[in-house]
């Protein structure tokens, strides 16, 4: 048995509902049962058959409404794995840093090349890193401070999930400077990221070694995953850039947030209209259950 998660905050129509429900049923995916989980924001539409030809019905068929298609059972993950920039929180923290130097073109152009998947990560994190180099370490808490917001529903999600029981994990190719404070502030368990290194009192250009990129991403999901005593369909990954697919691809509910095309295309699902809560509602979690 599968589950088809329609998501549209405060814009799902019953009409909606029955039209995805028809459309299930032309497919041949068999249709059963159907039920709101949070009536005009979230519904569930339970199915027998062929999953995949039921994502390629229902994805972009509605305008506005994000789609989670999976097994109906399992659906409550015991980890979160998650990206930091332009996921957890709205900006990159790296160009944002570079702005404060008068690079931020330069390396916000270098950044997004990375996170479509046109250049290895690795090299790209040294090459912007270097351009850093002589900028005055104070820069960073002013960035942290007028910079950073944390992304919509981020903290509902995270708090709402470890108050089941489950593990958070934010896992950054950005760095601690800023991943640690805004993984306290969302409520992780931990975070994991880059160290910048320090001449002074400016940044020297470099970062320690090895970089936090794909392999690290992956590698936490499987050690905490094993650590835990998890299945593997009992671990949820979201991310945005070419950086995260190792980890979204082996997830159970491996998530492309508001995610660049390379991403989008190879997730098992996609979120690109609601913000962070619509991966409670994937977890067929209503609104009375969140943690705010």
């Amino acid at each position: 048995m599968f589950t088809a998660t329609l998501i549209a905050a405060g814009r799902l129509t019953p009409s909606i509902v029955a039209a995805a429900n028809d459309a299930l049923a032309a497919a041949g995916c068999v249709p059963t049962t159907l039920a709101w989980i949070d009536e005009g924001d979230a519904a569930d539409l339970n199915f027998e058959l062929a999953p995949a030809d039921a994502r390629a019905a229902l994805e972009g068929a509605f305008e506005g409404v994000d789609v989670v298609i999976q097994p109906r059972d399992g659906r409550r993950k015991m980890l979160l794995v998650a990206d930091m920039d332009s996921t957890m929180i709205t900006v990159e923290c790296i160009d944002e840093l570079a702005d404060y130097g008068g690079l931020k073109p330069q390396i916000a152009a270098i950044t997004e090349s990375a996170m479509r998947g046109e250049l290895d990560f690795e090299a790209a994190l040294d090459a912007r890193v270097a351009l850093l180099k002589g900028l005055d370490a104070g820069v960073i808490d002013d960035c942290l401070r007028d910079r950073v917001t944390l992304m919509p529903g981020a903290c509902t999600l995270v708090r709402t999930m470890r108050g089941w029981g489950a593990t958070a994990v934010l896992v950054s190719g950005g760095f601690t400077r800023f991943a640690e404070p805004v993984a306290a502030e969302i409520g992780f368990d931990r975070a994991i990221a880059n160290v910048l290194k320090f001449d002074g009192g400016a940044l020297s250009g470099t970062v320690a070694k090895p970089i936090v990129g794909a392999a690290t991403k992956k590698a936490t999901l499987l050690d905490y995953r094993a650590d835990l005593g998890l299945a593997d369909g009992a671990t949820l990954a979201v991310g945005d850039g070419a950086n995260d697919l190792a980890m979204i691809e082996i997830a159970g509910l491996g998530v492309a947030y508001r995610a660049k095309p390379v991403v989008a295309a190879a997730a098992g699902a996609r979120i690109e209209h609601g913000d962070l809560t619509a991966l409670l509602w994937a977890q067929g979690v209503p609104k009375g259950e969140w943690v705010e």
